[in-house]
């Protein structure tokens, strides 16, 4: 009876964590970043297809689980989840049709812990909807912890290869300065946040590197790096928008990228931050060692 006892008292009841977008940039860098760390959660990768990401998930810990933002149908996924760590594809913009019920979902089905990836300078514009979304979290009562990251270094891997592979990066962003994040440094915060909530409940934390550049400071890095001259030219509006328009971009997506590139050359240059080392214990990556670490997908054609 006395060893049935000690038994009872050394054991610590399972939690669930849920990551949304399991297996894009910033999930996948959460689920590895956990791999990493001694805990006992049981992860939960919300996955749209469980056969195909499941194959990307394998060699990692976390059960797939079907889920899609723009199904409310699967919400339902989070009704085992006591920890959600959620994302905004970058294609939904309508937050009171899916957000606004994912969040009264998660309240409705026990959620006790919400990490939202948010970015940085939010609490400042009203109009993007991570705005909208920090404050239905907020409004929900549900306890939080924001991640506001600056701009990723992982852009050059996704949404900007296709100009890198041209030797030339074509953004109108002048000679505004950047702060940066390396999303495994925002798989690495989340991941500690995660297993140890006391310590972060309804806080906010701006992710960034400990240097801002220019992106014609990016380009010298990333020739220097990858041993091949890298163009970048700055066009007025009217060219960047014609030319994205040849290249079959979205309309939206082009406002998209004006709003991430041009808009910052007529405000204040966002400040660094050491949360990435205040959390992790470890000083955050920079924009070279990201250019080194990533040579060969930079280049890959």
């Amino acid at each position: 009876m006395q060893l049935r006892t000690r038994i009872i008292k050394k054991y610590k009841p399972m939690k669930n964590v849920f990551i949304t977008g399991a297996t894009g940039n910033v999930g996948l860098e959460v689920i590895k970043s956990l791999g990493n760390l001694n805990h006992n959660l049981s992860i939960f990768a919300g996955v749209r297809d469980v056969i195909k990401d499941g194959e990307i998930l394998v060699k990692f810990e976390g059960t797939p689980i079907h889920f899609d933002f723009t199904d409310i149908a699967t919400y339902n996924a989070l009704s085992n989840c006591n920890i959600l760590f959620l994302l905004r594809p970058p294609q939904i913009s309508d937050t009171e049709k899916y957000f606004k019920p994912l969040v009264e979902s998660a309240k409705a089905q026990g959620v006790k812990h919400i990490i939202f990836l948010s970015v940085q300078g939010v609490e400042k514009s009203s109009i993007i909807p991570h705005h909208k979304i920090e404050k239905m979290i907020v409004e929900s009562g549900i306890p939080y912890t924001f991640l506001r990251p600056a701009y990723f270094m992982q852009n050059f891997t996704t949404t900007l290869h296709s100009d890198l592979i041209k030797k030339q990066i074509f953004l109108p962003a002048g000679k505004a300065k950047f702060t940066l994040i390396d999303v495994r440094d925002i798989g690495k915060v989340a991941a500690k946040i995660i297993t140890d909530l006391s310590c972060h409940v309804n806080s906010a934390y701006d992710l960034t590197c400990l240097k801002k550049l220019t992106f014609q400071e990016m380009a010298d890095k990333l020739s220097e790096g990858l041993g091949e001259k890298i163009s970048f030219e700055s066009p007025n509006l009217i060219h960047f928008f014609l030319r994205k328009r040849n290249e079959n971009v979205s309309f939206g997506y082009i406002l998209v990228l004006i709003m991430l590139h041009y808009l910052p050359r007529f405000q204040d240059i966002p400040p660094t931050s050491d949360w990435v080392e205040k959390i992790t214990g470890k000083k955050p990556i920079e924009f070279k060692q990201f250019v080194i670490d990533y040579h060969n997908e930079l280049l890959k054609t």
